[in-house]
């Protein structure tokens, strides 16, 4: 028989019986942990008579500059920059493990040349041309296809290609989390600037009030029917209230600072942007929340990346013992080489193959060692996802609980706010007519300006606490939202999914 057919019907041989030792794979299989918090959710929950899902959420803020502010901060936001190269970096490596369970060929070729022998050098030196052994010159070509293939009998290489996949999937859950987040943290600073407008347009009016109530009194004291201590009380009022409107004029800068770093744009454009609502504090709509904490849990991608996670630790316990296994390589090589020197040429083809195995023996306990640490690396990895969990049950209660509160809050701060502003234009009414006391219009600015602030923080709290609870609830995402789209590039808003 041709010794070509000869090598590739062993070599069929050697790969039927390969498959067939391949058939398990040493380690265990992941199975979801039997965890879960299993109490129902103890705080009131804000449905109200809605069930309006996460389905385009933000878009039901009714505040178009809020939503092209997340869809700048999803195109262009370096967090998310750096969570969509992580699974570009994730894919390679998963390839990378992945071509370790196929053969590797190589390409040879190789052309030398040589030359061997020295002259006389007695008869190069008196010029009559070289004598003696002439030199030898030799020529060596060969080109080769060459094989390695190391056969996966234990499944190290398919738990390694297992742990590879599962971090593949965290790393995309990590970017929807990014998403999640960053369109979070963006709403946030949003509402934060809404709400600090609506401050610096009151403390804007209170200062021009005092400052008009001031120079009134003033005249008045002049003119010797006011006396000096109300004049200098009312310029007093006067300065802490302009103090006070320029100290909210730079915390409503720097809110425009951090959304321009947010959405990495212009500050310019950004404030250009922002004018067409000035001073309006958007209204998110209600959506449901379930009362089954395991189904609200699963909504998370961070949970989905600490559970993929745990699955790559439980196939690194498998690569591990794996190597504590011989390894076993088929090699083969099939080439064609020709040799010319001063002696008969020759030439031909040349072929080899054969397995070459490799026994660990003795390693002073390094393979064992290996086999502890993953195991370790899994309990940590099960008390991170345990830890999650737990703390993913803590955020939504939370949320729900300040929900509760700032809604309960909220109508009684806008009826004390608007009872202080009836009371503050009488009072003013009366010093103008000369019946009132200055010390009790002063007392009247100051409830009404606690009054103020009370009733917006209420409004911002209760926003900050929707988006807490949206974020507490992942934002919709699911695991059929990211099958759908999972991968970084386009601009439409994935995450906001259907919650049922």
């Amino acid at each position: 028989m041709n010794p070509i057919n000869t090598m590739v019907c062993k070599s069929s041989l050697a790969l039927a019986i390969a498959f067939t030792l391949t058939a398990c794979a040493v380690g265990t299989d992941y199975v979801r942990p039997d965890f879960q918090h299993r109490v129902q959710w103890v705080a009131p929950l804000p449905h109200d008579g809605q069930t309006i899902s996460l389905v385009n959420w933000w878009a039901q803020w009714n505040d178009p500059v809020l939503v092209e502010l997340i869809d700048n901060a999803e195109r262009e936001n370096t967090t998310i920059a750096q969570a969509a190269a992580r699974i570009r970096q994730s894919r390679a490596s998963y390839q990378s493990i992945t071509s370790v369970l196929f053969p590797a060929f190589m390409a040879n070729a190789a052309d030398i040349r040589s030359k061997s022998g020295q002259p006389n050098q007695d008869a190069a030196s008196t010029g009559f041309g070289a004598a003696g052994n002439p030199n030898e010159q030799q020529r060596s070509r060969n080109s080769s296809l060459d094989a390695a293939w190391e056969l996966d009998v234990v499944g190290g290489g398919r738990r390694g290609r297992q742990a590879a996949q599962q971090r593949l999937d965290a790393r995309r859950a990590d970017w929807h989390d990014a998403r999640v987040s960053i369109a979070g943290e963006v709403a946030s600073q949003y509402v934060n600037l809404r709400t600090c407008e609506v401050l610096l347009a009151g403390y804007e009016i209170d200062a021009k009030s005092r400052a008009e109530t001031a120079r009134l009194i003033t005249l008045k004291s002049n003119a010797g029917f006011e006396a000096p201590a109300n004049a200098k009380l009312s310029d007093a009022s006067a300065a802490e209230s302009n103090a006070r409107w320029i100290q909210q004029q730079a915390e409503c800068d720097i809110n425009v600072k951090v959304l321009a770093e947010l959405t990495v744009t212009s500050e310019a454009l950004l404030r250009q942007s922002l004018k067409a609502r000035h001073a309006m504090v958007p209204t998110p709509a209600a959506f449901v929340v379930t009362r089954i904490p395991a189904k609200t849990i699963s909504q998370r991608p961070d949970i989905a990346s600490a559970e993929h996670e745990l699955a790559a630790t439980m196939a690194d316990i498998g690569v591990a013992i794996a190597d504590r296994f011989p390894r076993i390589t088929l090699t083969g090589s099939i080439g064609f080489s020709e040799f010319s020197g001063s002696g008969p040429a020759s030439q031909g083809r040349t072929w080899n193959y054969g397995p070459a195995i490799t026994l660990p023996i003795f390693d002073m306990g390094r393979r064992a060692a290996n086999v502890d640490i993953a195991r370790a690396r899994y309990d940590e990895s099960l008390a991170i996802y345990k830890g999650k969990t737990l703390r993913a049950v803590r955020e939504v209660e939370e949320a729900l609980v300040r929900l509760d509160s700032a809604a309960k809050r909220e109508q009684d701060t806008g009826r004390a706010f608007a009872g202080y502003q009836t009371f503050l234009a009488a009072a003013d009414a009366r010093v103008k007519a000369g019946a009132g006391s200055v010390t009790e219009l002063e007392e009247a600015r100051r409830a009404m300006v606690h009054a103020q602030g009370a009733s917006v923080a209420v409004t911002r709290e209760r926003l900050t606490a929707w988006i807490a609870l949206y974020k507490a609830v992942g934002g919709g995402w699911s695991d059929r939202a990211a099958s759908e789209s999972s991968e970084p590039g386009e601009t439409k808003n994935r995450l906001i999914k259907d919650m049922k």
